[in-house]
């Protein structure tokens, strides 16, 4: 598919630059695609003043020209819950931007785009709105996987007011998520099971799947000295619900046999913004809380074993994609798991709970041998199932039959 020349508007609800989280690593590899591809691009995004300057400097810096509205995180959550007095979904009213939406619909009669592609399905939103929709460009929304499943989920883990209140916005969203899938010519998720869900939740509408991928010159294995024995990680935004729930698990049904059995063990819990109940587990024996860290790989270095004990979940775990390409053996439960093309027991191990992950871990904590076998085996795994190269070439075939 010939790219060169093509009027590409892109929106995304961060700014998608740097890549340091699942959904900017989408959003970033997907405008680095277009931009090597000589592509036009616009690019509609969000940013947190005092936190995003120096991205959106990155951004301007390759020549992109980039519109980025400001949004203040506990402001926009205070004006979301005005939602509540009604049936919109908050997710999508927290996103909801004036300026952006002028500024789209500017591009829409004057950049006059070859193709409109928004990353979530609150990006969306802006392709239903007047002046926009119905604009002769074709339109593809990105929806990675159904948000209105991972809030189900979110009401199955909650007390009363938490089960009524991510029950709302999990209904109010799937009625949003039919609007908007069955009005775009195209619509991406990120695995054949969310294609799957799709298909059962929104009949009709137009779906395909284009995998997440993984960086595999950034991401390559260390050597075996580099590691430590028995050192345990856990990477991802740290005040992010699912992660934070899935450590505080682990921590309460498995780490303290596996501490019991190996006293030199560590976990070491990797990554930005770590909540005030992840704080205090670095208070713990064995236990590291690092918060920002500029670069992962150091860290995944110095590990033997990465552990994904999500409750939650939903696409495709990046986090599980990265410590395999790092030549890590990977023990995650099957939430984690899901959507991930991978053999479990020869390129990681899949537990159905947390307590589960105990006795692999110690085994292969017990055996260097296995840990550098299936380390390979994950490596050999992301070459040739995640390579970001190929992932693209079938996104260009989406593409050459919109076109």
């Amino acid at each position: 598919m010939e790219l060169s020349g093509k009027r590409i508007v892109l929106l995304a609800h961060r700014m998608p630059w740097p890549p340091n989280r699942g959904d900017r690593i989408t959003t970033w590899n997907l405008l680095r695609h277009f931009h090597e591809a000589g592509a036009q691009l616009r690019v509609g995004c969000f940013q947190v003043p005092g936190e995003d300057g120096p991205a959106l400097e990155h951004l301007r810096s390759l020549g992109i020209e980039v519109f980025a509205a400001p949004i203040h995180p506990r402001l926009r959550k205070l004006t979301s819950l005005l939602g509540l007095l009604g049936r919109e979904a908050l997710t999508l009213r927290y996103f909801h931007d004036k300026e952006l939406l002028e500024e789209l619909r500017r591009w829409i009669e004057e950049f006059r785009p070859d193709l409109c592609l928004a990353y979530s399905s609150s990006m969306g939103w802006y392709f239903l709105q007047p002046g926009i929709a119905g604009a002769k460009v074709p339109m593809i929304t990105h929806f990675a996987e159904l948000d209105s499943d991972k809030w189900e989920q979110y009401a199955g883990h909650s007390g009363i007011l938490g089960r009524w209140i991510y029950g709302r916005e999990a209904r109010s969203l799937l009625a949003f998520e039919r609007e908007l899938a069955r009005a775009m010519d195209l619509n991406l998720v990120v695995s054949p099971l969310e294609k799957t869900l799709f298909e059962t939740r929104i009949p009709g509408a137009p779906v395909e799947v284009l995998p997440n991928g993984v960086d595999l010159e950034t991401f390559r294995p260390g050597t075996l000295e580099e590691r430590e024995e028995a050192t345990l990680i856990f990477t991802g935004v740290m005040n992010y619900h699912p992660n934070v729930d899935g450590v505080l698990a682990f921590v309460e049904e498995a780490w303290p046999q596996i501490q019991k059995k190996q006293e030199n063990s560590r976990f070491i819990v990797l990554g930005s913004k770590p909540s005030a109940p992840i704080q205090r587990l670095g208070s713990r024996p064995g236990i590291e809380v690092t918060g920002f860290v500029e670069d992962t790989r150091p860290w995944f270095r110095r590990a033997s074993i990465a552990v994904v004990p999500l409750r939650i979940a939903r696409g495709i775990q990046n986090k599980v994609l990265e410590a395999m390409a790092m030549g890590l053996p990977v023990v995650c439960t099957k939430k984690a798991f899901e959507g991930i093309d991978a053999r479990p027991g020869e390129e990681l191990i899949v537990v159905n709970h947390i307590a589960e992950m105990t006795e692999p871990i110690l085994d292969l904590m017990a055996r260097p041998e296995e840990r550098a076998r299936m380390g390979k085996a994950a490596r050999k795994a992301v070459e040739e199932r995640y390579d970001w190269t190929k992932i693209f070439e079938r996104l260009d075939g989406y593409l050459a039959r919109l076109f």
